[in-house]
């Protein structure tokens, strides 16, 4: 579970990431105007669309097998079975 929080809290913190890099590259960054309303608009739209993207994609990927039943882990003889598709 926290894999996937940390994901899309990446997900969601990679524009501000690559726009932050864009001002310090372009020598911008010292302006406080470059952090207004705007950008800060466009940088949550776009971050909420890659969460969103990035739930579609864990969704869409981590399925088990068809004709599968998932057994969970267990103790057996003292010895942890780890949870397996069958």
């Amino acid at each position: 579970m926290l894999r996937i929080i940390l994901t899309q809290l990446f997900l969601f913190l990679l524009p501000f990431a690559c726009y932050a890099c864009y001002l310090w590259l372009s020598k911008k960054g010292d302006n406080p105007e470059s952090w207004s309303r705007g950008p800060v608009a466009w940088l949550t739209v776009a971050g909420l669309f890659l969460t969103i993207s990035g739930f579609v994609a864990v969704a869409q990927f981590n399925r088990a097998p068809e004709g599968t039943q998932y057994r969970p882990a267990e103790f057996r003889d003292g010895v942890l079975i780890p949870g397996r598709f069958e």
